[in-house]
Parts: structure tokens; C-alpha cells; sequence
């Protein structure tokens, strides 16, 4: 559009200058010979090129380019548009993203005090079983000493009566002296300190 601008200055300066600057000497052919109805001719043609030029030519050549730069405009628009939407999408992220860590340390911690609650009831179950054990223990060893206590008077019977019956020379085999001797054995058993 400038160019043509310039253009039609420099044809109306042209004919505008006077003659003498473009006639040339006589007997020599000028170079710049002005012929006025050379230069109106010329002038019209330029003007009805310069109009054809201008309703078929620059119309279109300036549309494609304000096609374009609509689309590049439009492009970069989108492209505006992408990126804050991006933006937008990444703080959302951001934001998933530590509401994900919040959960995950939550849980962590719910984990733990779990498995401190487990440990705690693990601990006292064994407490409880160690215990039932060495009662269980105790009675089972009180059991087997009394069966030994048992056992040991028994015998102790048998060799009191043997050792009585050698020492008498009888056989004391019966079973009133066992009972006596029996009776004598479980008092001394009941009462250690007394004696016969």
C-alpha cells in the first residue's frame, strides 16, 4: 500500500515539472522528451492499471494477509489460552500431589499407631500366657512334690518296717503295723520339728 503511494506521487511530480527540464537540445534526441498527450495517456492508463490493480490485485494480496494474520493472532491465542490452562492444570497437581502426600503421611501414622496397638495387645497375651505357664508350672512342680513327698514316705515306711523287723526279728507285714507306722510317718510329715 506504500508502495503504490509512492508511486502515484512520483507520476504526479512528473507531470507536473515543466517541459524545459525534460527537452532535450536541438539536433540531439532527448532523452526525457514530454509530449503532453503522451504524459495525459499515460497518466490515465496508470490510474485505470493502478484501479484494476486495486480491486483485483491488493484486495486479495491484503485479505491473504489479514487472513494470516488472523490465524497467527488466533494461533496465539490458543497458545495463550493452552498455556494458562496448563498453568491452571499444573497447580492442580501441585495440589493433588501434597493432598496425596498429606494422605499417605496420615495413613503412615495411622499404621503405626495401629501396629503399636497390636504390639501393646501381642505384649499382653504373652504376659498373660508367661504367667498362665508358670502358675501352671508351679502347680505341675507342687504336684510332682507332693507325689515325691508321697513316694519318699512310702518308702520310707518300707524301710522303717524292715529295719523294725530286723531290729525285733519279727516280720511286721501286717497291715496294722503299716497303718501305725504310716500314721507315724504323715504326723512327722505334717509336724517336722516333732518328735517320737
Amino acid at each position: 500500500m506504500k508502495t503504490s503511494r509512492i508511486g502515484v506521487a512520483l507520476a504526479i511530480f512528473a507531470t507536473s515539472l515543466p517541459a524545459p527540464l525534460w527537452a532535450a537540445d536541438e539536433g540531439t534526441t532527448p532523452l526525457f522528451s514530454v509530449n503532453l498527450g503522451t504524459t495525459i495517456w499515460t497518466t490515465i492508463v496508470f490510474f485505470v492499471l493502478l484501479g484494476i490493480l486495486w480491486k483485483f490485485a491488493w484486495g486479495p494480496i491484503l485479505g491473504a494477509v489479514e487472513a494470516r494474520e488472523s490465524g497467527i493472532q488466533s494461533a496465539l491465542d490458543k497458545a495463550a489460552e493452552n498455556q494458562a490452562a496448563a498453568a491452571a492444570l499444573l497447580e492442580e497437581h501441585k495440589l493433588q500431589m501434597a493432598d496425596a502426600r498429606r494422605e499417605a503421611q496420615q495413613i503412615i501414622a495411622d499404621a503405626k499407631e495401629a501396629a503399636q496397638l497390636v504390639r501393646h495387645d501381642i505384649e499382653e497375651k504373652a504376659r498373660v500366657e508367661g504367667q498362665a505357664m508358670v502358675d501352671r508350672a508351679k502347680a505341675e512342680i507342687e504336684r510332682e512334690k507332693d507325689a515325691a513327698l508321697d513316694t519318699l514316705r512310702r518308702e520310707a515306711v518300707e524301710i522303717a518296717l524292715a529295719a523294725a523287723s530286723k531290729l525285733l526279728r519279727e516280720n511286721l507285714d501286717s497291715d496294722k503295723d503299716r497303718d501305725l507306722v504310716m500314721g507315724y510317718v504323715n504326723q512327722l510329715g505334717r509336724n517336722p520339728g516333732a518328735e517320737a
